[in-house]
């Protein structure tokens, strides 16, 4: 007997940096294997949930310059984060809003307006094989996602079973992460090690702005800005290395790393940028300025404890808006009204 294929998502044209990452390859750290997944997790939680999926269901990680992508069915969808120019078969579609796409359906990612990085969701998530329990993708080791590498025109991503019922959507959503417009303030905690730097230091890093480097990528954003002076020197024994964290080499300029971070590193940590901060950098391209501003524990929980309360809002399940009707859902539809079905009876009695 013949086993049908899962649909699957079809890559027409690949973009600049497309991955397929779900909420990351968590509890394998202390054995040497990076964590990868999303960029911005908040606009990937997003997404997911805009589609009904979980939110550690796969999707599409999409960087600056975007795809165009063919559906080989009918499936719901949704784009969150950085803001591009969105078409589906020709027709202009929204962000941070779910639509249906039809069996054939081309999407395509034109102009990016604002932020980095934008997130697909799939009704169903992507479904290609899990690699320590993630499907996350992990570009310097190669792992995960489709054979550890970005997508390619011609790759097919194979999808799951969608969640929700056939004929329900879920209603736009605002967007949680303010895109940055070329400057941005980014909240830090001092620390893990403020005391291998020099008196002032911390003052330092908010003196001035610093500028995203042009060889930042998902490991770590090479920063441009006022030097920072170590005062017991610049290496330190290995410990390990937190998302957001900005060491400080011996040249003085911080580095900060990213969802594709080693697990250990040997120099200073100045600081860690908070939780809800880091899908506000991670939607920063090269060239964009940031200042920092350091906060206190108190208030670094209570915009954990805001951005948690964004997350928790009920996403309202409403009547599906179909963007195209095509012959084949429209046959598959009753379409006349009144009776359906006749026995001899019904029909002597509706005769007269």
């Amino acid at each position: 007997m013949e086993v049908s294929r899962a649909a699957a998502i079809v890559v027409i044209k690949a973009g600049m940096l497309t991955t397929v990452q779900d909420s990351g390859r968590w509890g394998y750290q202390s054995r040497g294997v990076p964590v990868a997944g999303p960029m911005d997790p908040v606009s990937h939680r997003l997404a997911n949930a805009l589609v009904g999926n979980g939110r550690d269901a796969a999707l599409l990680e999409i960087t600056l310059l975007g795809p165009e992508l063919e559906f080989e069915d009918e499936r719901l969808i949704a784009v969150a984060g950085a803001d591009f120019e969105l078409s589906l078969d020709g027709r202009q579609v929204p962000s941070h809003a779910p639509f249906t796409v039809a069996a054939g359906s081309h999407l395509r990612f034109g102009a990016r307006r604002l932020g980095a990085r934008a997130y697909l969701a799939v009704s169903g998530g992507i479904t290609v094989v899990p690699v320590l329990g993630s499907r996350s993708t992990h570009l310097v080791s190669a792992m995960g996602g489709v054979g550890g590498r970005a997508v390619l025109a011609g790759d097919r991503l194979p999808l799951g079973d969608p969640s929700l019922p056939q004929g329900t959507a879920l209603a736009p959503q605002d967007a949680i992460i303010a895109l940055p417009d070329r400057h941005a303030t980014v909240r830090v905690l001092p620390g893990p090690q403020e005391d291998y730097f020099a008196a002032g230091a911390l003052d330092v890093l908010q003196s001035a702005p610093y500028v995203v480097a042009q060889n930042s990528d998902r490991m770590g954003f090479r920063l441009d800005g006022p030097r920072l002076t170590h005062a017991r020197g610049a290496d330190i024994i290995s410990d390990a290395t937190p998302l957001g964290v900005l060491q400080v080499p011996a040249s003085g300029q911080p580095i900060l790393l990213m969802a594709d971070r080693q697990t250990t590193g040997g120099y200073p940590k100045i600081a860690t940028i908070i939780g809800p901060d880091l899908g506000r950098l991670a939607q920063a391209r090269p060239g964009t300025t940031f200042r920092f501003a350091a906060v206190s524990i108190a208030q670094a929980v209570a915009a954990r404890r805001e951005e948690a309360a964004l997350l928790a809002r009920g996403i309202v399940v409403e009547p599906l808006l179909r963007t195209h009707l095509s012959s084949e859902f429209l046959l598959g539809l009753n379409l006349i009204d009144g009776v359906v079905g006749l026995d001899h009876g019904d029909e002597t009695a509706i005769n007269g």
